[in-house]
């Protein structure tokens, strides 16, 4: 079985400070010529993005491909907003979660898995500064924890 060539292009890890993750959804991303060659030189920041559902079909909104170099006429608006790929029950799925209260939807990566644009997204609850905080803490307890356990073992 020939192992799935995944390459990582852009992380948001704004969203999993700001957001408790509860769902990962893979998506298609629906790009034009140069924003597919921008995207595989890693030009590509979702850290402002986010999605929303219209008719029926999601969007990703302030999703920012820079402009490829080389092309000229060819190149989109670097903002403008891409379309994701899903299956229409996945949508409706989605759209009643968010419908619940303190559900939303944000872009986690984007990749490219066998040659082909991916965005994972997930299904996220809003954190409060308690549990930012409380995070936090945990971080700098395993931090510590961490260099404990190297200063012990390198005497």
């Amino acid at each position: 079985m020939a192992k799935e060539a995944m390459k990582l292009v852009a992380n948001n890890k704004k969203a999993y400070h700001d957001y408790f993750v509860d769902e990962k959804i893979e998506a298609g991303l629906v790009l034009h010529g140069t924003e597919v060659k921008s995207l595989r030189l890693g030009k590509c920041s979702i850290k402002e993005a986010f999605i929303r559902i219209e008719d029926g079909e999601m969007y990703v909104y302030g999703m920012h491909i820079s402009p490829y170099e080389k092309g000229n006429i060819f190149n989109k608006d670097p903002l403008r907003v891409k379309k994701l790929l899903l299956h229409k029950s996945e949508i409706n799925k989605l759209f009643g979660k968010m419908k619940e209260k303190g559900f939303t939807i944000v872009p986690l990566q984007v990749y490219f898995k066998d040659g082909r644009a991916k965005m994972e997204i997930g299904l996220c609850r809003g954190k409060k500064l308690y549990d930012k905080r409380q995070d936090i803490a945990k971080k700098d307890q395993n931090r510590e924890a961490q260099k404990e356990f190297k200063v012990k073992n390198l005497s």
